[in-house]
């Protein structure tokens, strides 16, 4: 503990100009770097940072181990483990209770809604509804909201990847600009919620049809196939189809799948990736970011991971030379920044939104207990328990989704049932099923017989009237999918267990085993800058 306080000691230290004059105490003055860059990897693994190591250049994870703070133990503080959530808490500090985001999808009003959908936006950049997105469901401010705040809006903010909601979450509610892909043109695009056209280097970017370069060559692994000996044999039963009746195999004739199924197949390819660092790159060089003394942000996240590993899971081929090719990437990022910000002007962290579990079926057969469990079968036993004990009540369970049940609370008004005694009846029905941990009505979650460190996730991902109001926790092992690929969502470590790691302006290299929270990026990061937290924060500084 004293070692681990002496290095952060350091990295606080090393945030301001120490000045001493005529013999008396030192006067502190702060500073800060011209730029932040924020690196998630969707459904990246805490150990996929040590698994393919051996094999890891110089210059990408291993250089920010090597050179920059990393927190081994930075967990995620609530539940569902998914997407959206990832990104709002990582640039919110904050949890789905306050933030709003309760799922990549939720309800609103009684009525299913995606994330960021806005239909009161139009597209910018293509006439897809994939253009029709805001963050209009987010409750709190981001780390980048308050650096605007902060600077008098001089400060620019940036947000990019594949997925709208890893792009437009982590930019928050005041950006320069968001930007993801469309599957319908192969451009980067936004809303009118940001801008009423793309500016000119987006259009300049998107006129070099980056999509269609990498799609024109056939994925090969990087080194012979038969050496990676940290994954199974390729196109195993673990595996589902990189796409729906295609075999992921490699080599992979991207060439043939991109005539079939258009843009959409990169996402699925690591090359996903690689597009992803140069749109990074076009908006520092467009957004002339970290040119000047007030510190810009940019939020990138590289989505293609999350995407592989749901399809063919954590041990394949595909992974680990997906994850190969992304340390090239960083790699090659990393010295970017060096020579266009200069080394010692700029701060990045990189970090996971969720994990994933290992396949069901590849437990199963190392004797593991594991298995699959289907949200439509459970709402159809649910809803005829249901009928059994009411009467003609009808379908009173809309949906189960994000390991929650939600409720047709209309129909329960209009039939004048008791809601407690329905949760109850689902509840109790589930304590039935052999996959279910534990089932509570959230409403009694405090006095439900559930460990404290579940419990504390539970209540701080529930959101009244968005998220379900009955949470099942699935024994360990045990998915909401296909015996085939993979998921996430859960409290366990597989899913909530992420990297963090800091480098660059202000932090001294070290590392920690100490519980840290996802909730702590952004606080530590306020606090580097000396701006004040966001409007929901709930973390606390990784300082001493």
């Amino acid at each position: 503990m004293k070692k681990t306080i002496t290095v952060l000691a350091a990295l606080f230290l090393s945030c301001y100009g120490m000045q001493a004059q005529d013999g008396k105490s030192a006067n502190l003055t702060f500073q800060r770097p011209r730029l932040v860059v924020g690196i998630v990897i969707d459904q990246m693994r805490w150990d996929y940072l040590y698994r393919y190591q051996q094999r890891y250049s110089e210059g990408g994870f291993k250089r920010l181990l090597n050179q920059g703070y990393s927190f081994e133990n930075t967990r995620i503080p609530y539940i569902p483990s998914v997407t959206a959530i990832g990104h709002t808490c990582i640039y919110t500090g904050s949890v789905p209770t306050i933030h709003g985001i309760a799922g990549n999808n939720f309800y609103k009003g009684g009525k299913k809604v995606y994330c960021t959908t806005d239909k009161t936006v139009t597209p910018v950049g293509t006439k897809s509804e994939s253009g029709q997105m805001s963050p209009c469901n987010l409750w709190a401010t981001t780390i980048g909201d308050e650096m605007k705040l902060a600077t008098n809006g001089r400060s620019k903010v940036v947000g990019v990847s594949l997925k709208d909601r890893a792009s437009i979450l982590p930019a928050g509610h005041t950006p320069d600009g968001a930007f993801w892909f469309d599957d319908e043109t192969g451009n980067f695009v936004t809303s009118t919620y940001y801008m009423d056209k793309l500016p000119a280097w987006v259009t300049r970017f998107n006129c070099e049809r980056h999509a269609e370069k990498y799609l024109s060559e056939k994925w090969q692994t990087i080194y012979p196939k038969d050496s990676y000996i940290e994954s199974t044999a390729d196109n195993t039963e673990y595996e589902d189809g990189i796409k729906a009746g295609e075999k992921a195999l490699l080599p992979l004739d991207l060439p043939s799948l991109y005539k079939k199924y258009g843009y959409e197949i990169i996402r699925k390819t690591p090359f996903g990736n690689s597009i992803t660092f140069d749109m990074a790159r076009a908006a520092i060089e467009g957004e002339h970011l970290g040119e000047d003394d007030d510190v810009d942000l940019l939020a990138v996240s590289c989505s293609s991971t999350d995407y592989i590993g749901h399809q063919v899971g954590p041990n394949a081929v595909e992974i680990e030379d997906t994850y190969l090719r992304l340390d090239c990437s960083i790699a090659d990022f990393l010295n970017y920044l060096d020579e266009k910000v200069g080394k010692g002007n700029y701060l990045v962290f990189l970090t996971a939104d969720h994990g994933a579990m290992n396949n069901a079926r590849f437990l199963q057969d190392r004797r593991i207990p594991a298995g699959a469990w289907s949200n439509s079968e459970i709402a159809d036993r649910l809803n005829a328990r249901l009928s059994e004990t009411f009467p003609g009540c009808g379908k009173i369970v809309s949906e189960v989704m994000n390991y929650q049940v939600f409720f047709d609370i209309a129909r329960i008004r209009q039939q004048h049932l008791d809601y407690d005694s329905i949760k109850q009846c689902v509840v109790d029905e589930l304590l039935t099923d052999s996959s279910v941990h534990y089932a509570c009505d959230m409403n009694k979650v405090m006095t439900a017989t559930i460990p404290d460190n579940v419990k504390r996730r539970i209540i701080n991902g529930y959101c009244h009237g968005r998220s379900g109001d009955v949470q099942i926790v699935l024994k360990p092992g045990f998915y909401a999918h296909s015996m085939k690929g993979t998921d996430h969502g859960a409290w366990t470590p597989y899913d909530t267990h992420i990297p963090l790691i800091f480098m660059g302006w202000g932090v001294s290299h070290g590392s920690t085993t100490e519980l840290t929270e996802m909730t702590d990026i952004t606080p530590t990061i306020a606090a580097l800058l000396h701006v004040q937290a966001p409007s929901g924060c709930v973390g606390k500084p990784l300082l001493p």
